[in-house]
């Protein structure tokens, strides 16, 4: 899965609508995120992360460059 895809479905649990609202950008930006076709911008990144402080989400900034390691059961 795409770290951006992640964040979207895993850390905010939101469509990419929603989303794209959260990080003021269009719904084809957060599709070409998501397919790797490009990334977002630092002020992107900074954005996202600072909306997911308002919304006292649990943050790591290492979520953008890696999906999180999932203990094995």
């Amino acid at each position: 899965m795409n770290p951006l895809l992640h964040i979207r479905k895993a850390v905010f649990k939101v469509k990419q609508t929603e989303f794209a609202a959260i990080a003021r950008v269009g719904q084809a930006s957060v599709s070409r995120w998501e397919n790797g076709e490009c990334s977002p911008s630092l002020d992107d990144m900074r954005l996202i992360r600072e909306e997911a402080f308002k919304r006292e989400i649990e943050w790591d900034d290492r979520y953008f460059f890696a999906m999180p390691e999932v203990a094995s059961e």
